[in-house]
């Protein structure tokens, strides 16, 4: 079982990075963003106002923090000094930095960005006004092909999501609100997380639990991304599920169409062009296999059951660390599906009034697939009966 990234991981990733800073002309290579920044040093931050800035050379690693995440950040043992401002905007995070980089003997730096990004109103000057800055993407791309361990905390974030899953389905009843039972069965499947693992659960959240799970329900249903409506359910509500877990930041996705109490027809026929194109996805899907051929073949049987009208979305996304990552599954997607690639696959259909949708988390092999989410898929297991 695997709930922490181990160190060894971390130095994988930063001996990769320092491979391919070695094949520039770049001093160092800087991530101002807090995904890049987290998967590189494994210090994870909420971005905000105040920028932290990471620095790599081929020696050392070195960062530039609000005065808030001074403690926080050290007692990473892969950063080697912390430089920190006060705060934003009576601090200055660029000149912290830059103070940082001169430090290093840094002249040029190949960076995610050209200076931190302007969320929750910051506003501040671009690092090219203080050095030499040419772009790099290296950590997105590492990001896409998962290790072993990687797949690892995804399938354990899964089989919690499944169980919060299954506490959704029993706390649901006519009558109920979608929102008391999205917290009770959060708030259960959180606490026997927490008991199982013990200290072995790396600490991650703030005052909420590490696992949620929820739906939308009725015509809600009809927007891929609805919201849960403030009514209560009825016999006859079609339910679109969610159901995470997070581990060490990594992320799995789980989504089931379930009904409460008795199927139409209707509800029955689109239940079943929802699985058939699930199943259409699994059966293209592989390494080697191109992007856009698996959303095609997707559309391709959506176009033969005459409703490519109902569809609103691409078949899945990669995950891992964000609950959307690339590569994505669409017709105009370039690349192909490798080992270490982790997709959400989760074609949906959407009438006027109801939506039809189940996602599951699914790893590329060597070979074939490794289905990391596990609750079942067809229509009487989704199905609350009284």
């Amino acid at each position: 079982m695997t709930t922490k990234v181990p160190e060894r991981e971390f130095s994988l990733r930063i001996r990769q990075v320092r491979d391919s800073l070695a094949e520039q002309a770049a001093d160092a290579a800087v991530w101002f963003d807090a995904t890049s920044i987290e998967y590189v040093s494994g210090f994870h931050h909420v971005q905000t106002e105040r920028p932290v800035v990471l620095a790599l050379t081929d020696e050392r690693i070195e960062i530039t923090v609000p005065r808030l995440e001074v403690e926080r950040v050290e007692e990473n043992p892969r950063i080697d000094a912390v430089h920190s401002y006060f705060d934003y905007p009576g601090g200055e995070p660029i000149a912290t930095a830059v103070e940082m980089l001169d430090g290093l003997g840094v002249d040029s730096v190949l960076a995610d960005a050209d200076g931190a990004p302007g969320v929750m109103g910051y506003e501040g000057p671009p690092l090219s006004n203080f050095v030499d800055v040419d772009d790099q993407g290296w950590v997105s791309e590492m990001r896409e092909a998962k290790t072993d361990v990687e797949v690892d905390l995804i399938r354990e974030s899964a089989k919690w999501a499944n169980l919060a899953h299954r506490y959704l389905a029993d706390y649901t009843e006519p009558g109920a609100h979608p929102i008391t039972v999205s917290q009770r069965a959060s708030t259960d499947a959180s606490r026997a997380m927490l008991d199982a693992l013990g200290s072995e659960y790396a600490v991650r959240m703030r005052g909420e639990g590490p696992v949620h799970a929820g739906y939308i329900s009725a015509e809600e249903t009809a927007l891929p991304h609805g919201h849960t409506p403030n009514s209560r359910l009825e016999r006859g509500d079609v339910l679109v599920t969610g159901a995470t877990a997070n581990l060490d930041g990594y992320y799995s996705e789980l989504e089931r169409t379930m009904f409460v109490g008795e199927v139409s027809d209707e509800q029955a026929h689109y239940f079943d062009i929802m699985l058939e194109s699930q199943d259409v996805a699994f059966d293209a899907m592989g390494p080697g296999v191109p992007l856009s051929h698996v959303d095609q073949a997707v559309w391709d049987y959506l176009e033969e059951q005459g409703v490519t009208d109902l569809a609103r979305h691409h078949v899945g996304h990669n995950i891992g660390l964000g609950g959307h990552e690339p590569p994505y599954i669409d017709r105009g997607a370039e690349g192909e599906m490798k080992p270490g690639h982790v997709y959400t696959i989760e074609p949906g259909i959407y009438t006027e009034t109801e939506g039809y949708r189940h996602s599951d988390t699914v790893a590329i092999t060597e070979d074939g697939l490794d289905f990391l989410t596990f609750y079942p898929r067809d229509l009487e297991s989704n199905v609350i009966r009284e």
